[in-house]
C-alpha cells in the first residue's frame, strides 16, 4: 500500500528500530526490496536518486513505482532523494512522491534554510512528508567535489525548528557509496542532536556502517536509513557470475532472476539489523 513518510518515521524515532529507504532504479530491484519488505512484514521506502531520474524520467519511473507500492501488502512510501532544487522537488511532487527530500547541504546555513522552509510549504499544499540535510555527508569519491561536514547539535536544532521538516539528515560519520563497513560513527554526537531535536532523524550512507553499529543506531532516534551500494553490489555481482556461467544466455530476463533474489536476501538482512522481522542482530 502507497503511504506518507511523516507517520512511519514519528513512530520509528520512538521505537526500537528504523525503516530502510533503499535506492533503487527500476522494477527488477524495486519489487525485489518490496518482497523482503513482506517477508519481513515491515513498511519500506522506495527511493530515487538523481541517477535514477536522469536514466527514467519521472513521467515513467514514478507511475511504475507507484503501481508496485499500491500493489504491496506492506506500507511502501515513494520518496525522492537529495532533490537538487525547487523544481525537481516539485516535479517529483507532480508525478505521484509521497516523500520528497531537499539536499541544501552544500549551502550556507541561512541559504539552506531558507530554501528548505519553501519545499517544506509547497509540499505540504500537497500533503506531501519533508526530509532534508544538515550538516553534509559525504562521497567516498573526492572528485565530486562536495563538501563533507559533521552536523552541528545547536545548528541541527535550529534547522529542525526553523524549516518544519518531518525528518532532518545528519551526518555524524557515515560517506555515501562505501563499498565497506568502514564508517566511524560519533554516537556522542548523536547523543548531543538527539537531546536537541525532536524531529525524526535520517542516516545516509548507510552501507558502509557495520551491523552492530546499524543495529544500535536503529535504536536510536534514527528513524530512517538510507541504503543504495549494497543492494547494486549485490546486482551487480551476481548478474557478472549469471553472465560468466551462462555465455550463451541472451534473454535477461532470465539473466536476471538470481540477481533478483539477492537483492531481496541483501534487502531481507537489513531489515533483520534495523530491528524488523526475524533479528539477527
Amino acid at each position: 500500500m502507497l503511504v506518507h513518510l511523516k507517520e512511519l518515521v514519528q513512530a520509528a524515532a520512538q521505537a526500537d528500530y528504523a525503516i530502510p529507504a533503499f535506492n533503487v532504479f527500476g522494477y527488477e530491484d524495486a519489487i525485489a526490496v518490496v518482497r523482503a519488505a513482506e517477508a519481513a512484514a515491515a513498511p519500506v521506502i522506495l527511493a530515487t536518486n538523481l541517477p535514477a531520474v536522469k536514466h527514467m524520467p519521472f513521467r515513467i519511473i514514478a507511475p511504475l513505482l507507484r503501481q508496485v507500492a499500491i500493489d504491496a501488502k506492506v506500507p511502501v512510501v515513494l520518496h525522492l532523494d537529495h532533490g537538487k532544487d525547487y523544481d525537481y522537488v516539485a516535479a517529483a511532487i507532480e508525478h505521484g512522491y509521497t516523500s520528497v527530500m531537499f539536499d541544501g547541504s552544500q549551502l550556507p546555513f541561512e541559504d539552506n534554510v531558507r530554501q528548505t522552509r519553501a519545499i517544506v510549504e509547497l509540499a505540504a499544499r500537497h500533503g506531501i512528508s519533508t526530509e532534508a540535510e544538515i550538516g553534509s555527508v559525504g562521497y567516498s569519491d573526492p572528485s565530486l567535489g562536495l563538501k563533507h561536514e559533521y552536523s552541528d547539535p545547536e545548528e541541527a536544532r535550529r534547522f529542525a525548528e526553523e524549516t518544519g521538516v518531518d525528518a532532518v539528515a545528519v551526518s555524524i560519520g557515515t560517506v555515501h557509496r562505501m563499498e565497506v563497513q568502514g564508517a566511524s560513527i560519533d554516537f556522542d554526537l548523536l547523543a548531543q542532536i538527539e537531546a536537541r531535536v525532536k524531529t525524526p532523524l535520517v542516516l545516509h550512507g548507510s552501507t558502509g556502517v557495520a551491523d552492530a553499529d546499524l543495529r544500535r543506531l536503529a535504536a536510536s532516534r534514527i528513524a530512517k536509513v538510507n541504503i543504495g551500494t549494497a543492494l547494486r553490489m549485490a546486482f551487480g555481482k551476481t548478474l557478472r557470475a549469471e553472465m560468466e556461467a551462462q555465455p550463451q544466455q541472451f534473454d535477461r530476463i532470465q539473466l536476471f532472476q538470481r540477481p533478483m533474489e539477492a537483492v531481496q536476501q541483501a534487502a531481507l538482512h537489513k531489515f533483520h539489523i534495523l530491528g524488523l522481522g526475524r533479528n539477527e542482530a
